[in-house]
């Protein structure tokens, strides 16, 4: 009794693995078993190939023993018409026993040809039905398939699905918090940029007003200028952005 539960168990655990590779290629095990079942078909095509060259033996054997039992019915008229009874009657026992063995021959003939023809169906109703199972493994795999690829696809599409839960949606965040950071520095390099403008301007007119009062004190020594009609700009002590005025400049008569 136990070593009959250890047989069951064990015999469990061989279905489940069998199990295991059978549902883990299913259009596979179809194949191979389509690819076995063309084997047999094959296998019968041969039988009865071999079976039907016994058939045309035995046809032949019927067409001559025919033709035999023809030439003794037409040798015993031949001798009973030429008055040669003892050779006629020969011939007769002769004809009665190519009989029997004709109509033996020809019902074993009428039986394996039924029998030729009842395989020959078989056979064809085999090789069509397995035609059918190769279709329908192409067609099974096809399915599978895409059946496989839409449920990828489906899996792709929610992977893409750019909320904040999913892994993309999480990566999104990351990226535009750091575009923030970059407009944000940007942006600070930009207001810092405008510090210290309105020295550098005022730095620029002075040096712009100093460059004017000595081209007005060099035209004035060069006498083109009078210099009781040029007033000379006074020079800014500090830099600042407010600029003084021109003084006019009179130009020599």
């Amino acid at each position: 009794m136990i070593l009959g539960k250890i047989w069951s168990a064990f015999r469990a655990q061989l279905n489940k693995i069998a199990n295991l590779f059978w549902e883990a290629d299913p259009i596979a095990q179809m194949r191979y078993e389509h690819d076995l079942a063309l084997e047999q078909l094959k296998e019968g095509r041969k039988g009865l190939e071999t079976y039907r060259g016994l058939v045309e033996r035995l046809t032949r054997q019927v067409s001559a023993g025919r033709a035999h039992l023809a030439k003794l019915e037409a040798e015993t008229k031949a001798y009973l018409k030429a008055g040669q009874r003892d050779t006629a009657a020969k011939f007769a026992l002769e004809l009665q026993k190519a009989k029997r063995e004709l109509a033996a021959n020809e019902e074993q003939l009428q039986s394996h040809e039924t029998a030729y023809d009842n395989n020959l169906k078989k056979i064809k109703h085999a090789g069509q039905k397995l035609a059918e199972v190769r279709n329908r493994i192409q067609k099974y795999d096809a399915e599978l398939k895409m059946s496989a690829a839409e449920a990828e696809i489906a899996a792709l599409a929610e992977s893409f699905n750019l909320n904040v839960t999913t892994d993309f949606g999480q990566i999104e965040q990351v990226i535009q918090a750091r575009i923030d950071r970059n407009r944000g520095k940007a942006r600070v390099a930009a207001d810092l940029s405008t510090e210290g403008l309105a020295e550098i301007e005022a730095e620029e007119q002075t040096q712009k007003l100093m460059a004017e009062e000595a081209l007005t004190q060099f035209e004035v020594e060069l006498g083109l200028r009078s210099p009781e009609t040029t007033k000379l700009p006074e020079t800014q002590k500090d830099l600042g952005p407010a600029v003084a005025g021109k003084g006019t400049v009179a130009e020599t008569e």
